[in-house]
């Protein structure tokens, strides 16, 4: 199987690395168009801020290739961010690919929301095996209002969507290569689908 995580300069590549290790998969970072489109799977991984990030992505053609690809597609935090319609962070453009809006946590709760938090309504395939109130690790200011393309929920202020899915898209707010053997269940059952 040919794994590519998508290297534009906005990740957390090597944790994501290790963990697909782990799970006896050696995963590319790749920053190269035909690559990408050649992989049986691809990560969209993503640590920082959402408007320069999408600058990134604009630079190197990649806002125009993620929307295309037919292959399973797996965003991670920022990633799943920037897949969304818009985001209120740096008020920017995203890749419109889940109908939503990234919103900021109001000053009535400690932001960034770090830490373990559980995980409910599970609605797709990337949960086989999961339990309901599971577990996961969070590091987030910006969050994806619940919407009908969310596939998992958590409640930190108020319910949002911390998965989404729509087609062969998938995205987490949490990052299940930090969240221990679930995360590590979630991220075989991605190489699964």
């Amino acid at each position: 199987m040919k794994l590519v995580i998508i290297d534009y300069g906005a990740g957390n590549i090597k944790s994501i690395q290790f963990a697909f290790k782990r799970l006896g998969v050696d995963a590319v970072l790749s920053d190269n168009i035909d690559e990408i489109r050649a992989a049986d799977k691809v990560i969209f991984p993503g640590v920082g801020e959402a408007s320069s990030a999408m600058k990134m992505l604009q630079e190197s053609g990649l806002d125009k290739v993620i929307p295309s690809l037919k292959q399973p597609v797996l965003g991670i935090c920022l990633g799943m961010q920037l897949m969304c319609r818009s985001s209120s962070e740096g008020d920017t453009k995203g890749l419109g690919i889940f109908d939503v809006v990234v919103k900021k946590f109001s000053k009535a709760v400690k932001v960034p929301q770090m830490g373990w938090n559980v995980v409910y309504d599970l609605k797709s395939d990337l949960f086989k095996g999961i339990k309901e109130k599971e577990f996961m690790y969070l590091v987030h200011s910006f969050y994806a209002e619940n919407c009908d393309e969310a596939i998992a929920t958590t409640d930190y202020e108020f319910e949002y969507a911390s998965a989404l899915q729509k087609d062969n898209f998938y995205g987490t707010q949490f990052h299940p290569e930090k969240s221990g053997v679930e995360g590590s269940k979630i991220l075989q059952n991605f190489l699964n689908l």
